[in-house]
């Protein structure tokens, strides 16, 4: 599930990785969601139904393509404050786009290009203006929130088309067309990071930037180009929220900007850099999607579910000290 770094535990016997802390926070997103799916199943005997579990699958769809850019944005040592308001502001200019009369594909491209613009203006002013990330995202996470109102007079826009609509409704048996797109999502941003030069100059950029500067490499574009396609997956998830709620809503769900970092961090994404998978965080967001939905079948309160993530998350964080 990690990148190709080689760790301590591998050629150890079964038993002895068993008993080594790294193993388990190598594992600790997928140990946690087969022991959350034996947990709920045990409890609500519906938490596996097929149709809950294709409910299950559409809501992690956004989630998987936010963690997926948040990761490429983690692995250079940043993080991506901005996120879930650059999300609602591809939401915003898709809504207007398509009230204004255009058909889904421009007002999707509209959509996808002013998320990645915010993005590359992210990475512009940390890779040239030399300031922190968090300061940066921080700033964008309300000026995108800001624009977003103004474009919208603060009122939602509800769309109503059965093409978009399809998007969350439709698929191939219990994968929704929202889940296999964010899985290709997943599977092309893996294989860039992994079995590309652009990806190895990412984790380079995170894991040494000093190292990579004196190889070459152009680590202010790497970050520019990270935080682009952080961007740029925030507009792809705001074409696929519009289509799973309806409407263009112009206020921000910060939900989205904290659980794209915790999916991140049980996916045991190294959060000083260089050291980054896919396959956890999409694994970690299946998690988050899963703990919420136990609970809500288990009629715990919404007031508990925030404080059960945030425990997850520290859990997790806790034991990622233990990383080789």
């Amino acid at each position: 599930m990690a990148n190709t770094t080689l760790t301590a535990s591998e050629g150890q016997s079964w038993p002895a990785r068993l008993k080594d802390a790294s193993f388990w926070a190598e594992w600790a997103a997928l140990v946690g969601l087969i022991a959350l799916v034996i947990v709920f199943q045990a409890l609500n005997p519906t938490f596996l139904s097929l149709g809950n579990i294709a409910s299950m699958l559409v809501a992690a769809a956004i989630l998987i393509i936010l963690a997926v850019g948040q990761t490429y944005v983690i692995a250079t040592a940043g993080i991506d404050l901005s996120i879930a308001s650059v999300m609602t502001l591809g939401a915003v200019v898709f809504g207007q786009a398509y009230a204004a009369g255009l058909s889904l594909a421009p007002a999707s491209l509209l959509a996808l290009f002013a998320s990645a613009l915010a993005g590359a203006v992210n990475g512009m002013i940390i890779a040239w203006g030399k300031i922190a990330d968090f300061i940066v995202t921080l700033g964008m996470l309300s000026a995108a929130s800001g624009l977003a109102l103004i474009l919208a007079d603060g009122k939602p826009v509800t769309i109503i088309d059965p093409l978009l609509l399809s998007l969350s409704t439709g698929g191939i048996g219990i994968f929704g067309w929202s889940f296999i797109i964010a899985v290709v999502v997943a599977v092309a941003a893996h294989v860039v990071l992994f079995r590309s030069r652009f990806g190895t100059h990412v984790l380079a950029t995170g894991g040494a930037p000093e190292s990579a500067t004196a190889m070459g490499i152009s680590t202010a574009r790497i970050k520019i180009a990270v935080y682009l396609i952080s961007g740029a997956l925030a507009g792809l998830g705001a074409i696929l929220l519009v289509a799973r709620i309806g409407a263009a809503e112009p206020a921000a769900n910060t939900a989205f900007l904290l659980n794209s970092v915790a999916a991140v961090v049980l996916g045991g994404v190294s959060l000083f850099g260089g050291r980054a998978t896919i396959v956890g965080p999409c694994i970690g967001a299946l998690l988050l999607v899963a703990l919420v939905n136990g609970l809500t079948l288990l009629g715990v309160s919404q007031f508990y579910q925030p404080l059960a993530v945030g425990i997850v998350v520290v859990l997790a964080a806790l034991l990622m000290r233990f990383q080789q």
